[in-house]
Parts: structure tokens; sequence; C-alpha cells
């Protein structure tokens, strides 16, 4: 097996696949500095497609991924995804049925043990050597297996709207750091933004929430929060108090595929992703 090619990186030097403020379909950014476009990934059927990890099969174990999991390989060559925590960025080679990943360099942003522990096994998986793939169904799922038979088990997945989609709040923190919500409060805070209406709806974890919302260059303009008066235990409180300090300003939206971060004007950091 060829010698593991994982590298850590600052959180600032990879720039990432994600659309600031704007619709998916609008384009990607470019990972990698300095890497060349490889020859032969336009015509591979797992290019330009966002493919989503469902699990892990590392030494016949298979672990599920968490949601935020996924990997894109465009065009001309060049790979973003998350490993299933911190976000990273490379190059691929495809010839045939095999796949072989460049250099893989991550932010540094520290995260709860499991997903640590997952994307430390799937980097590990990714920069080991070359793999093999094979493309199920009718294109709509992917799976990567090395030469010692462990396997990424991948599925492709549409892009969500900002509009209408409704967004379930996963992880709470700043710049730095994001922190799951606690146990208990998993799904239970989420939000929908009306773009007929020009609002956005929900729920705060305990309370409902509705406020005008004015979505415009990147960021979006929230106005005072009407709520429902109810008291709840603590950590939904909490998360409740989080949340709310997003209304009566503005935040700085960023929609990456099914993943949507809200980023106010004090350095709060507010994950969500695309539900049914």
């Amino acid at each position: 097996m060829d010698k593991q090619r994982l590298t850590l990186t600052a959180l600032t030097l990879l720039p990432l696949a994600v659309a600031c403020g704007t619709q998916p379909g609008s384009g990607s950014s470019s990972v990698g500095a300095g890497s060349t476009p490889t020859n032969g990934v336009h015509a591979s059927p797992v290019a330009g497609v966002h493919w989503t990890v469902d699990s892990l099969t590392v030494d016949g174990k298979t672990r599920q991924a968490p949601g935020s999991a996924y990997l894109r390989i465009t065009e001309d060559g060049r790979v973003s995804g998350n490993l299933g925590c911190n976000g990273f960025g490379s190059t691929a080679t495809v010839k045939g049925d095999r796949v072989d990943f460049g250099e893989i360099a991550m932010t540094d942003m520290g995260c709860q043990k499991g997903p640590m522990s997952f994307e430390e096994s799937l980097g590990r998986t990714f920069g080991g050597g070359a793999m093999t793939t094979e493309v199920k169904g009718r294109g709509d799922g992917l799976t990567l297996t090395t030469d010692a038979g462990d396997r990424v088990s991948l599925t492709k997945e549409n892009d969500a709207s900002l509009y209408g989609t409704k967004w379930t709040v996963t992880a709470l923190g700043d710049e730095n750091v994001s922190r799951s919500l606690p146990k208990g409060v998993e799904g239970k805070a989420y939000f929908v933004f009306d773009k007929e209406h020009g609002t956005l709806s929900g729920s705060l974890g305990c309370n409902h929430a509705s406020a005008r919302a004015t979505v415009r260059d990147g960021h979006i303009t929230l106005g005072a929060a009407k709520t429902t008066r109810m008291m709840c235990d603590g950590s939904l409180m909490d998360t409740e108090k989080t949340l709310l300090g997003l209304f009566d300003g503005t935040v700085v939206y960023e929609l990456d595929h099914r993943s949507l971060t809200l980023t106010s004007a004090n350095g709060d950091v507010v994950s969500a992703v695309a539900g049914e």
C-alpha cells in the first residue's frame, strides 16, 4: 500500500468548494494549491456528482458516516468534501475503474469524539492508494474499494434550495470549534425560508419562532423574532438562547449542496442540514 497522504493544514489555507451566499450550481471553488487538473476525469461517471458518504468498512467492520460527510470530484480532477468533521481538498486521477487521490489537505476544527474518529479512518482510506470504483443502479450509488478490501459506500444526492427546505440545526459553535447539539435536542431545532413572503419560521428547539428575512448578496437580514413562550429543559433553552442571537441582525450564509451555515456578526456559527 502506498504511503498515506494526509496533511493537516490551518483552517484558512484550504478554500473549500462552498457556494457562499449563492444557490447551488453557480460553480465550485478549486482546492489544492498548485495542483494540475488530471486527464480523463470528465469521462468518468464519478465526476460532477455530490456523493454523500453512507458508511465506511475497515477490516470488516462497518461504521455509519456522520451526516456531513461527502465527496465531490470535479471534471477537471479537483476534489472537495467533508470527512465527518473537517472539510478537505485534494486532486484525483481517474483511469478506467480506478481512482487515486493526491495529497489530502484538511481544515483543522475540533469536533466531538465520534465524528473525529470516523474522519481519521476515512482520511486514511482515501489517502492509502488507488481505489476501485463501482457505480451502481442508474448512477445513484458508488462504492470505492481499496486493494486491501476496505470500502466506502456513497449515494448521489441532489442540491437543496435555500427556500422551502426544512433546515435542521445540527451544530453550534464559532469560527474555530463546532459542537453537535446535546442529546435530546437533536432534530428539534429547524427553520424554513419562505421566498414569496420573505420570512423565516421554525423551531428554536423549545419555542416556535418567525421573523422577516431578506436575502441579498450572501447575507440574510432577520427581523425581531416572534416566539411562543414555553419553558423547556435547560439544554433546549440554552440552544434556543443561541439561536435567538441570530435575529434582529444580519448573518452571512454559506450554502453547500445540502448544508447551510449561518454566521452572526459576533462570530456565532449555526450549522444545519436539509431535511424532509
